[in-house]
């Protein structure tokens, strides 16, 4: 086993609404995981705390531990309720910063002219939190990229830290995009694809994430039938967990952050990642299901535990990181994700054979007081970087283009400090990417045939 390092810190930004509400519900699930009440001290007293909390938490003292996060908002409301709510007592109070005007779902509003007036607020407090750690190896940015302040700001947040970090500092975000017939805004698609073309400059890995595929899911796995943001949320964190917690609790095959970078990104630009998550289970059903690692294996690669919606199917797999929870053998791992090959349910590019990184931690999924999960005794969260992605881009692209022909809207970025060319060069950087992905499919098809022959 890899012994833990306190040189492994993590700062969590969440930037606008959807951000900040996902933040609440991780940061709720990883104190449950922690021991920690909601006043921020460690439930279980001990001389000599686990070195994993200090990935998330920083230590004042008197047992008491601060999470290393940063709220941000353009508008007071959400992070009031946070201030004011049952988890009042956890945060730093300076971690709150917000403006008094929104950004009306416009992404230069967001960029440029409000998120510009308090860009160097966020940069002083992140540089004191960054002092702070031993050795900080990621930011987790957590937005949504259909509104103004997700996309926004959360563009011009990445950039200055890229500035500051170059790439010593790993920038993964978790971002929620337009859902196919899930929309808040006729403005999405600009935002989105404003958002995205940043991302491709400034981030590391982009952990794709859609309402619609995580509103399904709690329809069909866990059976509510109106499911909240709290219910998507919560849902959300568990993935969130399972992509840090090898940094917090021991394993047998520990996984970090730069293993994802390195044995996920085959190609730079193809950093958009496909999470699922097995097993998900309501209350009722869990004591009717098989939960051994490979009925678990197998039920994470149906389209209905797949965090976007896409078919991969139509598509190409590059690689796939399988992150697995609770108590099992090596060997049981090794042996799950073999017949999944051999099945056929991972097609990978032929240049790619291998393409699989497994981590393995035995510290088994925790589920929150008054969730709708089943507790369980193990779990797994994949990772797959697949060409089927390009399936949404697509949809967003296309609707992109239908407004951006007739200049719809156009105007109200421009009077937001915004040039017209944005939008050109946006629109050509996502078509790209879009190419790249038919083009790397393409040749797994034709390197399928010749071999056929």
């Amino acid at each position: 086993m890899r012994h833990q390092s306190s040189r492994r810190e993590i700062i969590s930004l969440h930037i606008g609404q959807a951000g900040i509400q996902l933040g609440n519900s991780c940061w709720e699930l990883y104190c449950a995981e922690h021991d920690i009440d909601k006043s921020g001290h460690l439930q279980k007293s001990q001389t000599d705390p686990p070195l994993g909390l200090r990935t998330f938490y920083n230590e004042v003292g008197d047992n008491k531990w601060v999470p290393r996060s940063l709220y941000i908002d353009l508008e007071r409301t959400v992070c009031d309720q946070v201030k004011t709510g049952e988890w009042k007592d956890l945060f730093h109070p300076g971690s709150f910063i917000t403006h008094t005007e929104d950004a009306a779902n416009n992404f230069g509003r967001g960029r440029n002219m409000i998120g510009g007036e308090i860009i160097d607020k966020v940069l002083d407090y992140f540089n004191s939190e960054y002092e702070a750690c031993d050795g900080l190896q990621a930011c987790l940015f957590f937005n949504s990229v259909g509104g103004g302040t997700g996309s926004g700001f959360g563009s011009l947040l990445v950039e200055k830290l890229r500035d500051k970090f170059d790439k010593k500092v790993e920038q993964l975000c978790f971002s929620l995009y337009p859902s196919p017939q899930v929309s808040t805004s006729v403005v999405e698609p600009y935002n989105s694809v404003l958002a995205t073309s940043y991302f491709l400059d400034h981030v590391d890995i982009v952990f794709f994430l859609d309402n619609e595929a995580v509103y399904d899911i709690c329809r069909k796995r866990l059976d509510i039938v109106s499911p909240t943001y709290s219910n998507l949320n919560r849902l959300i964190a568990q993935v969130c967990s399972s992509i840090t917690v090898s940094l917090r609790f021991g394993g047998t095959l520990n996984v970090d952050t730069n293993d994802f970078k390195t044995n996920l990104i085959a190609f730079q630009q193809q950093k958009f990642i496909l999470p699922s998550h097995s097993p998900i289970l309501s209350i009722n059903r869990a004591s009717h299901e098989t939960l051994s690692v490979h009925n678990i294996t197998m039920k994470a690669f149906e389209p209905t535990n797949m965090f976007a919606k896409c078919d991969p199917t139509h598509g190409q797999y590059m690689t796939c990181c399988f992150l697995y929870r609770g108590n099992a053998k090596n060997y049981d791992y090794q042996k799950a994700v073999q017949h999944i090959k051999l099945k056929g349910k991972i097609q990978f590019c032929d240049w790619i054979k291998t393409g699989v990184k497994i981590g393995c931690c035995k510290k088994a999924p925790v589920t929150v007081e008054g969730g709708d999960l089943a507790p369980v005794p193990r779990s797994l969260t994949v990772l797959s970087n697949t060409t089927a992605i390009s399936q949404v881009f697509a949809k967003i692209s296309h609707k992109f283009d239908l407004m951006y022909a007739k200049r719809a809207f156009v105007h109200w970025y421009v009077g937001e400090g915004m040039e017209e060319g944005e939008f050109d060069d946006a629109q050509d950087s996502l078509l790209k990417l879009q190419q790249d992905y038919d083009r790397i499919t393409d040749d797994a098809l034709e390197d399928d045939e010749e071999d056929e022959l």
